[in-house]
């Protein structure tokens, strides 16, 4: 991209923020050599949606050999209404960004021309096909400043598809500095692809700086627009869309109607053939990030300023004489910004002969392509790899892969994997930025969950790590872990009491519930906990998607990128689970951008306000309907004890009304009806114990099952023996026996119990005299207080609890809830994986399934 040649092009073109540049690594130094002489490594383990087939029918037999010329390149003007209050004689920029590198890494920032006192243009130059995503900033004697939504969030960036010559009119909302006044309106529409009128779930829609997802039903808003006319973009993650664009006017008060008519892109077969530059180790992983979804971008606000993460993208194969292969199907016409990398999109990752930071650009051609290219330098001129050489515990879980992770006194980044050695060591080679050496520290964790499943010697989102100095003239940094925090082989012995287990059949539910604290780097392990859920001898695993409250007035409920898991992380996972064997239940939930109690007494609820949220919530329930349906889910868990103000009569946590519609039972059934039309499967409310004593909605006949939410205690102390904590699960269960007597619905047990010594009392003390909250209590590797380990006391309320449930016939299934997917992780938490209560599961699982005599 460059400056158009027109009349404006005399504006010198402002320097980027000075950005450290990445490098990669060339391995030409007989110390690495010898430090890798004779190991093999093994492939590194690609997550299964990143990989496609090549696609099939209908392309030549001989690929067409693509070089590296681009596209001719098209004028774009862009002109920018800013906000009144902006202060005077400041530069306005337009920032060209990179999501693969790194939004704040990278930009290409250019001055723009004053037209008027409220508006600024600049024409600029991009490739035809492209997409390009911007956002504007001033430019103060202290640092720039950045544009805001009028709901007071940073822009992220905005797109722009490069379809021909083309104006851009945007307009601003709010500086950081400056506060949004003024009249406001909004964007509502709904995607459909073109072919076969089927709503679009999972794209991108962005207008105004701000960004939103596209729901199961295709439909999606963006509230607090300035009037005026908005750019609105709708873009597939994935490139399985062509990207929509149109201009949409918005007035005061009101709402534009904008139907996105999306066409379906053909994916044609590429090959990436690459070269790699003298010294490179075999075998050694060489991935590639992009700016699709298949390529690692997790279009989310990761650490240190990344989107890619290492683990989610797709890995090259050697094929000999230095060369590299990689086939994929992608989608025809999409703009790939991509580049090869030893890392990630900052560690590691290629950089030119002269060191300079190396992006590179495709347009997905229309026929089968081979993309021919060749990675200059892993190394700066002159630099000196430092070397990362650990090893670590004999116990490690062989399954396990090491990863490390660096801050360079700007934060942690995401963590990378290690490559392995063999007998318990790991290395991994840095080259660049070497310009943090003397600053940088490190830490090692495993499969890439740095800040649970670490180094006992760097524990914690917030340890401090360790100092990457390095011992001689080798550059090396030797580090020997002395243990795992929260794993050892030891630790998860089980000893069955050989109690007798009822026979009650393949229906029964012997269920798992994922832990539902979503983080993007668990895709890559997402079969290895598949397996380890059928090691259980599980035959259900319930996945706990969310959504997220913004910190805003309104009740508005929006998909978040890394923090909730969109439609392309869900739904592969799902399948994958089917085609294991496993029945799936989606039992969605919400994210609160603070404690649910006060979220809910600080919010108006005046009668507009429950509108929107009950359309709020019709709008999540239905998009895991249909996620359900689309994916052959068995079962939809719809409710929750989040949600309680909301229920007909309802009151808050302090005992006041919450206000709630009085026709809050109808709103329900009518919810409840339109989710059987979008879902025909098991419906079940989701409800505490607590609930069942205290009184429980009418409008429970109108679903199937009840999915009980069960963390009573059944101890009083830490003194409990197992015959006083069955006697005291046999009371409670009572409780339950009279309820399903009135509601005749079958009930499924869904427990959650820590592994601290005194779990059974189901009170994790917040040293005040109180409890913690579930959320701190399900946060992997917490250390809740400092609270004793004790993990056969899990295990033994797990017997207990089955012991007690299993022979009552209206108790269908039992579910562990908390798991933990990435790793096993012998914390606090109610995750069985990796602890004694699994084996104990397991056991119990495999003969509560088999059919009675």
């Amino acid at each position: 991209m460059k400056p158009s040649e027109k009349p404006n092009s005399s504006l010198r073109r402002r320097a980027a923020p000075a950005a450290r540049q990445i490098n990669a690594v060339l391995l030409a130094a007989s110390l690495l050599l010898a430090l890798l002489a004779g190991c093999t490594l093994p492939a590194p383990v690609n997550p299964p949606q990143a990989t496609q087939p090549p696609a099939q029918g209908g392309q030549p037999a001989q690929p067409v050999r693509v070089g590296v010329e681009a596209p001719p390149e098209v004028q774009v003007t862009f002109r920018v209404r800013i906000p009144e209050n902006t202060p005077y004689d400041q530069a306005v920029l337009i920032n060209i960004l990179d999501e693969v590198g790194g939004l704040d890494l990278h930009p290409e920032t250019y001055e723009m021309v004053q037209e008027d006192p409220q508006h600024y243009i600049l024409q600029l130059s991009f490739p035809l096909g492209s997409l390009v995503k911007y956002r504007y900033s001033r430019q103060t004697e202290a640092a720039p400043v950045n544009e805001y939504t009028s709901a007071g969030r940073q822009t992220r960036y905005r797109l722009y598809a490069v379809q021909g010559p083309g104006l851009v009119d945007d307009v601003i909302s709010r500086w950081t500095d400056t506060q949004f006044f003024g009249p406001a309106g909004r964007i509502m529409g709904s995607a459909t692809d073109t072919q076969t009128g089927e709503p679009v779930p999972g794209l991108l829609v962005t207008a105004g700086g701000a960004q939103a997802f596209s729901a199961a039903d295709g439909t999606f808003i963006i509230e607090g627009l300035p009037p005026g006319t908005h750019n609105l973009v709708a873009y597939a993650p994935d490139g399985a869309y062509r990207t929509f664009q149109q201009g949409a006017l918005v007035a005061d008060q009101s709402t534009t109607q904008a139907p996105l008519m999306m066409e379906p892109s053909r994916l044609v077969n590429i090959t990436f053939e690459v070269k790699m530059p003298a010294g490179t180790i075999p075998g050694v992983p060489i991935r590639i990030a992009g700016s699709l979804h298949q390529f690692g971008n997790t279009f989310a606000d990761l650490a240190a300023g990344l989107s890619t993460q290492a683990g989610r993208m797709p890995a090259l194969q050697p094929a000999g004489e230095g060369l590299y292969r990689l086939t994929m199907a992608l989608p025809a016409g999409a703009d790939l910004r991509y580049l090869y990398t030893l890392g990630d999109g900052f560690w590691n990752a290629e950089i030119t002969a002269n060191g300079e930071f190396q992006l590179r650009r495709v347009i997905i051609p229309q026929v089968d392509s081979v993309i021919q290219d060749t990675v200059e330098a892993w190394t700066a001129p002159g630099a000196k790899p430092l070397v990362f050489d650990v090893t670590v515990p004999p116990d490690t879980w062989p399954g396990d892969r090491i990863s490390i992770q660096f801050n360079p006194l700007i934060g942690w980044s995401e963590p990378i994997p290690m490559w392995p050695l063999g007998s318990n060591r790991w290395v991994y080679v840095l080259n660049h930025p070497l310009d943090v050496q003397g600053s940088l520290r490190f830490r090692v964790c495993r499969n890439e969950q740095c800040g649970a499943a670490d180094d006992a010697s760097s524990a914690g989102p917030s340890a401090a790590g360790l100092p990457a100095t390095p011992a001689g003239e080798e550059n090396k940094v030797s580090y020997q872990v002395p243990s795992w925090a929260w794993y050892s082989s030891t630790n998860a012995a089980w000893t069955s009491s050989n109690q007798p287990v009822p026979a009650r059949g393949a229906d029964f539910v012997a269920g798992v519930e994922f832990n539902p604290q979503y983080q993007t780097s668990w895709s890559p392990y997402m079969n290895g906990a598949l397996e380890g859920v059928q090691a259980m001898r599980a035959n259900w695993l319930v996945i706990d998607p969310t959504w997220s409250y913004p910190p805003m007035a309104l009740p508005i409920l929006e998909q978040t990128p890394g923090k909730d898991a969109l439609w392309h992380d869900l739904a592969p996972v799902m399948l994958a689970a089917r085609q294991r064997g496993l029945q799936v239940a989606v039992f969605p939930g919400v994210n609160f951008p603070a404690p649910p109690e006060q979220w809910w007494s600080s919010s108006q609820r005046d009668f507009p306000w429950w509108v929107v949220w009950f359309e709020q919530y019709r709008k999540f329930a239905l998009h895991h309907a249909e996620l359900a349906a689309r994916t052959g889910a068995g079962a939809l868990v719809l409710g929750g004890d989040w949600l309680l103000p909301a229920l007909p009569g309802a009151l808050l946590s302090d005992g006041s009304p919450s206000g709630v519609p009085a026709d809050a039972d109808a709103r329900w059934r009518g919810l409840i009806a339109e989710v059987r039309q979008a879902y025909n499967g098991r419906l079940a409310w989701a409800m505490s114990y607590e609930r069942i004593t205290n009184g429980a909605p009418a409008f429970l006949d109108a679903v199937d099952q009840i999915y009980l939410l069960f963390d009573e205690p059944l101890a009083q102390d830490t003194l409990a023996d197992p015959q006083s904590m069955f006697s005291q699960a046999t009371m409670l269960l009572d409780v339950v026996e009279a309820f399903y007597q009135r509601v005749q619905k079958p009930i499924l047990l869904a427990a959650a119990y820590g592994s601290w010594d005194g779990a059974a009392t189901s009170c994790a003390q917040d040293g005040q005299g109180g409890c913690l909250a579930q959320q701190e209590v399900l946060q992997p590797g917490a250390t809740l207080n400092g609270l004793p380990l004790d993990l056969q006391e899990q295990a033994q309320i797990y017997e207990t609890l089955l012991a007690a449930s299993s022979n009552r016939p209206w108790i269908t299934g039992f579910i562990s809830r908390g798991f933990y997917p990435p790793a096993m992780l012998q914390d606090l938490s109610p995750s069985v994986n990796g602890k004694p209560a699994q084996a104990a599961l397991a056991y119990w699982f495999a003969n509560l399934v088999i059919p009675p005599p």
